[in-house]
């Protein structure tokens, strides 16, 4: 099941840089225009919820292995 995209508080951070195809960056950019969310806040989002989906992906591959042993 996919997580909610929520805006989390400010941790402490690490700069690091990024480069992004021209395009993705034209749809975030579209995403959250009228809104008060940063493009680095969107990113930062939805790079959590990936990585979420990734686990729980994981897990559940897991499970299926551990069903077929």
């Amino acid at each position: 099941m996919s997580k909610k995209f929520k805006l989390p508080a400010v941790p402490k951070t690490t700069q690091k840089n990024v480069r992004f195809p021209n395009d993705v960056i034209t749809l975030v950019e579209d995403a959250i225009k009228g809104t008060e969310v940063t493009f680095s806040a969107f990113v930062i989002e939805a790079t959590r919820v990936a990585l979420e989906n990734l686990k729980e992906t994981e897990e559940e591959d897991g499970r299926q292995s551990d069903a077929i042993d």
